[in-house]
């Protein structure tokens, strides 16, 4: 790879910074950037219908700064900002914001776009990178700065055109991260010189991550020199607004508001140009891991995600956290087994149905808190374990195996996984435990049974069917299977090896309670030649399932793998 044709860049030396130290405590004020950055980013841009679905989503998910177009430069965005003021649909708490260029005409078109509105923030920007100086503007210093002045006393003159709109403003040295931080300094300060800005009606700068051009702990060094830096500090709101270039858009975010940002701009799902913006969604909800009230509403991610995929056209990858299709999902046997245990170590602690703290391995938050469900924490394929298949036979059919139980089974279910190459839904699993343990057809049939005890003794007179011929076994033994059991020997000549079973492990439960409780019996058997096998039975009574679960065990053929274990 041609790697010295790329230079690091390096900013400036913080010796004394003090960011990492810091915790985030509490959520920076958040801006939705959706409706321009990110339709301007999109192969089809948000027709009128779809621009109205983003914007009443954003509203509800609780962003109360929302920036909703660039009415200067299509007559869409025009025409949606309009319609928004017009129509009425701008709620109280909430305060649209609108972006343009520093030239005149453009600024000039803006002020038509928000009159009315009860109040709104004009952004307006400039680029004031070394290398867009150079190869763009062809300007100095000097000159880049007295396009954002001339552009900032237009503005606060403009306002007289707009007497019902409270105006607030947002300048953002565009291609911030290739700015040197002294000019960046210089170049705001004059600006809100010009916007006159105070405590009582700060403006806010916007330090823009155009190109994510240098990693995250530098970047945070850059916004604490700043912040400490700047003039006035009382009167700035200070934001950022992330790219993603580098893929650390998400870190250089956390780290920057540990350096002194109280604002972030970003998108849902991290839709933007070329790379994307800064993700809200992961940014909100890694707070929320953290303790930290995210002050927006993700409760019900999955309609969130649909309506983003629907008005931007795009699909949101299955990997992305949160909210992806696949994020809350276990594949691995050894996670799998763990988040089993970690789910049944957390049910020990509630109370009144609720636990104290969210601790289970691999899930750093609890699906139900975005509207996930259980049901899809673990799905199993040729990588799973026995804890995957046994969890969703507990999760899914209320059937809790024995341990050696759920390796014979998990086999069973691997060898389907990899004879298909894909993954094997509950429903599958169920028709295959079915087919193995409770098949409807067999060799062998249970029908019914008399037990009598006398003295300790219990003699057991049953009815079975070998190959369609009734056949009735008769025993006796210290209780009911073991009396079963050793009438079986009498048959020996239909039933061959099987009649020969010993009972190694036994365990039962019930699958409902009440009127229609169930009972299942799991019986591991041992045969002559020492084969093991698990046998399943379901009835009403508890003591049927068991004569039950000892015939499934006799039905299960010899040749399969015996090693459990």
């Amino acid at each position: 790879m041609p790697y010295d044709k790329y230079v690091p860049f390096r900013p400036l030396d913080l010796p004394d910074r003090t960011w990492p130290t810091r915790r985030i405590e509490a959520a920076p004020r958040w801006c939705s950037v959706d409706l321009r950055d990110g339709n301007q980013a999109l192969i089809d841009p948000m027709d009128p219908v779809r621009k109205r679905r983003m914007f009443e989503t954003l509203v509800e998910v609780g962003y109360k700064e929302i920036e909703v177009g660039f009415p200067s430069a299509s007559q869409p965005d025009f025409d949606f900002v309009r319609q928004l003021i017009e129509e009425d649909l701008i709620p109280d708490d909430v305060t649209i914001q609108v972006l343009t260029q520093c030239r005149p005409e453009l600024i000039e078109r803006t002020y038509e776009a928000i009159a009315g509105a009860p109040r709104a923030i004009v952004h307006f920007y400039n680029s004031t990178s070394v290398l867009q100086r150079r190869v763009v503007f062809g300007l100095d210093r000097d000159g880049i700065t007295e396009i954002a002045v001339n552009a900032a006393r237009l503005c606060r003159k403009l306002e007289d055109t707009v007497p019902d709109t409270e105006v607030r403003y947002e300048y953002s040295p565009e291609s911030f991260t290739g700015t040197e931080p002294d000019y960046g300094i210089e170049i705001c300060e004059a600006v809100m010189e010009a916007i006159d800005a105070s405590p009582d009606r700060p403006i806010i700068l916007n330090l823009p991550a155009t190109v994510e051009m240098y990693t995250p702990n530098v970047y945070a060094d850059v916004i604490e020199h700043f912040s400490r830096t700047i003039r006035h500090r009382e009167a700035v709101v200070l934001s950022l607004h992330p790219h993603n270039d580098r893929g650390t858009a998400v870190a250089a975010t956390e780290l920057g508001v540990m350096a002194g940002a109280d604002r972030v701009e970003g998108t849902l799902f991290g839709n933007g140009e070329r790379t994307g913006n800064v993700d809200l969604v992961t940014l909100a909800l890694n707070l929320m891991s953290q303790g930290v009230d995210p002050e927006v509403d993700l409760h019900d991610i999955d309609r969130i995600r649909r309506i983003a995929e629907y008005c931007n056209r795009l699909p949101v990858h299955p990997r992305h956290p949160y909210a992806g299709d696949l994020v809350y999902t276990a594949f691995s046997g050894s996670h799998q087994d763990a988040i089993k245990k970690g789910i049944a170590a957390l049910r020990t602690t509630e109370v009144d149905g609720e636990y104290p703290v969210w601790e289970v391995p691999y899930l750093p938050i609890d699906p139900a808190h975005v509207g996930r469900t259980y049901e899809a924490v673990i799905r199993v394929n040729s990588q799973s374990g026995k804890g995957g298949v046994a969890y969703l036979m507990e999760t899914e059919f209320g059937f809790v195996l024995p341990r050696r139980l759920q390796i014979e089974f998990s086999r069973t279910i691997q060898k389907v996984s990899e004879d298909t190459g894909t993954e094997v839904s509950a429903g599958e699993i169920w028709e295959h435990f079915q087919d193995t343990y409770l098949p409807d057809e067999a060799r062998i049939a249970y029908r019914t049974a008399e037990i009598t005890t006398s003295n300790g003794s219990t003699s057991i007179t049953a009815q079975i069917v070998v190959d369609g011929e009734a056949r009735t076994v008769t025993g006796t033994g210290n209780g009911p299977l073991a009396a079963f059991v050793g009438g079986l020997k009498d048959h020996a000549d239909v039933l061959g090896p099987v009649a020969e079973i010993d009972i190694t492990d036994y365990s039962e439960h019930a699958v409902s309670e009440g009127s229609e409780a169930t009972a299942v019996a799991y019986v591991e058997t041992k045969r002559p030649d020492g084969t093991i096998r698990w046998g399943v039975g379901t009835d009403a009574s508890i003591l049927t399932a068991s004569l039950k679960a000892v015939v499934s065990a006799m039905n299960r053929p010899a040749e399969v793998d015996d090693e459990v274990g």
